[in-house]
């Protein structure tokens, strides 16, 4: 068994077919495993960071899955499979046909075989979280994990789940039996974030590059290069981070997740321009909330006003999409109404965000929002709840230190403040130079 403190934390103080739709879902590792890894810091949250699943890419592939479906249209292996590259597609692409496609091949693969389709359920699963459903997701992780349970896609759904759900020691026991299971790269991912959250980012790292080194396509490296792009990010290490992702788009030109990446890092560096065309290029190919969202804060922080309000016009069109569809707003979305809306309605639409979603970074935006909106002694509690498992992170920082300033407790505050400045002192291109003048504003009052 590999390494079972190695892989995922213990608990502390605080048949034929079976292996045919293994094959088939082992797709879902990287679809899921993007909804939690890019929590930690608001301008990179899920819903939608693109995935980089190894079996299925691009518009031939599906056209091949659709054929297959067409001319074995009994099989429910072909639909279930047709179903999880829609679900790959629409976290790649924020299309939202795509997410009705994904219900329908998948429905029509449950229909097929209503009992024992791990490989159906498994992307039913996916599917639900994708849209943020985690409490459906969990239900269908759990028929997944009862159909088979020697499936480790399926063990990786179930660990996504409880993640988002915030059953975070549930969730590092799944992702230790996926390991157990398959100690393949969608494992070691998993294994690297369990690690992440609990603020150890040495074994964070090292899990990734493991995860890496055992990627067997160019999809699956360029999935792990994101990450360890973003862990060097969010070290303060800028120039790391440029050289993993150029790595990365050396593999896989165009990926906007790597080029996401590389503007976060181009932007701490003060290469505004190169930040600039690679947040461009990654909105071109899939004009996610978070994409925007850095590209509007970067131009605001550039002092191009007009320029960023392009960007947070498309946002709140967005938004408007999403309340005509009765979804929930996710991370970005409360951050954003926080910080250029209304902020009691960010408070609002946080509340609902947590009742679905009560994950680390979902505390953090209602703090915020909670700050925002002068109600800090309830924003202390969320901002704590943000950091209550030790993650590392710079804006979970400034935010509560910017709330204890508010409450009056200034050495809190002070601490807070000087942490997030040097877990990374670039962290982001407006509140970073914010932070540094709170910083120096409580220290002339001393």
């Amino acid at each position: 068994m590999p390494g079972s403190t190695e892989h995922a934390p213990t608990r502390q103080t605080r048949g034929s077919r079976r292996l045919r739709n293994t094959a088939i879902t082992l797709t879902l590792g990287a679809v899921l495993f993007t909804v939690g890894a890019l929590g930690l810091a608001p301008q990179q949250q899920a819903p939608a960071a693109p995935s980089h699943a190894p079996a299925i890419r691009g518009t031939n592939g599906i056209e091949a899955l659709r054929a297959r479906a067409r001319n074995l249209p009994a099989d429910p292996t072909g639909w279930s499979s047709l179903g999880m590259a829609y679900v790959q597609q629409a976290r790649s692409t924020a299309d939202p046909a795509a997410y009705t496609r994904a219900r329908a091949a998948l429905r029509k693969s449950l229909v097929l075989q209503p009992s024992g389709n791990f490989a159906a359920e498994t992307g039913m699963g996916a599917l639900e979280a994708s849209l943020h459903r985690f409490a459906e997701a969990l239900t269908w992780a759990r028929r997944a994990t009862t159909s088979d349970p020697y499936s480790a896609p399926a063990q990786g759904v179930l660990a996504d789940a409880l993640t988002q759900l915030g059953r975070y020691e549930e969730s590092y026991a799944a992702v230790q039996r996926m390991t157990d299971l398959r100690p393949d790269s969608g494992a070691l991912a998993r294994a690297s974030y369990s690690w992440e959250l609990r603020g150890d980012t040495k074994r964070a790292r090292d899990l990734m590059e493991k995860s890496y080194q055992a990627a067997g396509t160019p999809s699956d490296k360029a999935f792990a290069l994101t990450h360890l792009a973003t862990l060097a990010l969010e070290s303060g290490n800028p120039s790391t981070a440029v050289g993993l992702a150029n790595t990365g788009l050396a593999a896989l030109p165009g990926d906007p997740a790597l080029l996401e990446a590389r503007a976060r890092a181009h932007t701490a560096l003060g290469q505004n321009r190169q930040a600039v065309s690679d947040y461009t290029t990654a909105i071109a190919a899939a004009p996610l909330p978070q994409y925007l969202l850095g590209l509007g804060d970067l131009q605001e922080s550039l002092g191009h006003p007009e320029k960023a309000e392009e960007q947070y016009n498309v946002l709140r069109a967005q938004d408007k999409l999403r309340k005509a569809n009765g979804g929930v707003a996710d991370v970005d979305g409360v951050l954003f109404e926080a910080d250029h809306g209304d902020p009691d309605t960010a408070v609002t639409m946080g509340r609902t965000a947590l009742r679905q979603r009560p994950f680390l970074a979902v505390h953090d935006a209602m703090a915020w929002a909670l700050h925002r909106a002068g109600r800090d002694s309830e924003a202390i509690e969320q901002a704590d709840l943000a950091l209550e498992l030790g993650t590392v992170s710079a804006p979970f920082r400034y935010h509560r230190a910017l709330i204890n300033e508010a409450l009056g407790r200034t050495g809190a505050a002070r601490a807070d403040l000087r942490q997030a400045l040097d877990i990374d002192p670039h962290f982001h291109p407006v509140d970073a130079p914010r932070a540094r003048a709170a910083l120096s504003r409580i220290e002339a009052a001393r």
